[in-house]
């Protein structure tokens, strides 16, 4: 899927500067943070979800210990 991304001044000119000293280009990085980005999102997502579940599994067990 094709897509446009407006960066502002400055954050152009500091992907361009990253590109150029890593001598990959600004697309590679952008999908770098992007893959980043969703990993650590959905690594964040499933250790909410897990927490939530084992609080209401140990809920009687919580309660009890307070």
């Amino acid at each position: 899927m094709a897509m446009n991304l407006r960066l502002r001044d400055d954050q152009t000119e500091a992907l361009k500067r990253r590109a150029e000293e890593e001598g990959i280009s600004m697309h590679a990085i952008l999908l770098r943070a992007v893959d980043e980005y969703l990993a650590r999102t959905a690594h964040q997502a499933m250790v909410q979800k897990t927490a939530k579940e084992q609080v209401a599994k140990w809920s009687e067990l919580l309660e009890r210990l307070k």
